[in-house]
């Protein structure tokens, strides 16, 4: 058996473990990546709902204020 054709023998079944893991690797990073870009897109939609909520408990606030003054007028006329 020659020299080239025995290195090769070796090396590729190496080479070809070496990248099978590698892409696992990259595969694992990209996922990892994509799923914290996915968590940090949920945690913006909350905050947005939050805040949503408290401009609607303000407005509610606010008519709640207005139907009490409402009702006072109304009885003061009565």
């Amino acid at each position: 058996m020659s020299a080239p054709i025995y290195l090769l023998t070796i090396f590729m079944p190496l080479a070809t473990i070496i990248l099978i893991f590698g892409m696992r690797f990259l595969v694992a990073i990209k996922k990892a990546k994509l799923q914290a870009e996915g968590e940090e897109s949920y945690r913006r939609i909350a905050e947005r709902a939050v805040a949503a909520q408290e401009q609607t408990a303000a407005a509610l606030a606010d008519l709640q204020t207005r139907i009490v003054a409402i009702e006072k007028v109304l009885k003061e006329v009565e």
